[in-house]
């Protein structure tokens, strides 16, 4: 494939590309985690590196939940509806325990009516309040199958592999729930937020005012929220540039 036209929306070597970034966002992760929860021991010293271990981790978890959002689109691998699948479990897993199956169903209800009553990921009673719509937005994907699944590995862990309670909540715990607020902030309340400026489209989606790096670090450029919708095949890392096939339609994978 020699580059991108009118009639496709995938680049050269893109499963390639996003497959080894996933390998890279995943294997980091797993390292700090595996660090964190396993062999950090708490002494005066160490405490000094604690807040920039679980900033980096929660980062990292959000990266993961990107990977999967991705695999939800086909945009990780093109064309590989299995691999798409696989990779996204995998990094729902890792992040929470979450099952890819219902969350890309939800996700697609989304697409299909963003920012309206019927869309999962929105709160009609409060489209501009931060705390009710996060509340609404945790109770629709943190229910009691996924709480008896983190109780189940957290007791492997503890009574198992050996891990102890506090490392588990500081290195694990924390970052998950950290990068959840995070997620919610910058990839689903800032940009579909009702707000005194009127969306540009039906999407009812803006992007985030954020250069390139704040865009990375704050939620792999997902904050480019209004452009995500209008070209969902893109992956994350393709949200910066714009090609011939922006404002198409997606072939949902």
């Amino acid at each position: 494939m020699s580059a991108v036209t009118s009639t496709s929306r995938v680049v050269p070597n893109q499963a390639l590309i996003g497959l080894t970034l996933a390998g890279l966002i995943a294997a980091a992760w797993l390292s700090l985690h595996t660090y964190g929860v396993y062999f950090h021991r708490w002494t005066i010293w160490s405490v000094l590196t604690v807040p920039l271990i679980v900033a980096v981790q929660t980062w990292l978890s959000v990266g993961l939940f990107i990977v999967a959002h991705d695999a939800m689109h086909g945009s990780l691998a093109p064309g590989r509806p299995r691999l798409n699948t696989a990779i996204g479990s995998l990094a729902l897993a890792l992040y929470a325990g979450f099952r890819f199956a219902p969350l890309k169903t939800a996700h697609h209800a989304h697409h299909a009516a963003p920012g309206t009553a019927d869309d999962p990921d929105f709160h009609a009673d409060a489209p501009r309040a931060f705390l009710p719509w996060f509340y609404g937005f945790f109770r629709t994907y943190f229910g009691w199958r996924e709480l008896a699944v983190l109780t189940v590995l957290v007791a492997v862990a503890v009574l198992i592999l050996g891990a102890r309670m506090p490392n588990l909540l500081v290195f694990w715990a924390a970052p998950a729930l950290l990068s959840a607020l995070q997620l919610f902030t910058f990839g689903t309340w800032l940009p579909h937020r009702h707000s005194d400026d009127a969306f540009p489209d039906h999407h009812n989606a803006r992007t985030s005012p954020f250069g390139p790096v704040l865009s990375l670090l704050t939620c792999f450029h997902f904050g480019r929220h209004h452009e995500h919708h209008l070209t969902p095949w893109k992956p994350w890392w393709r949200l910066f540039h714009r090609s011939a096939t922006d404002g198409s339609s997606l072939n949902q994978n």
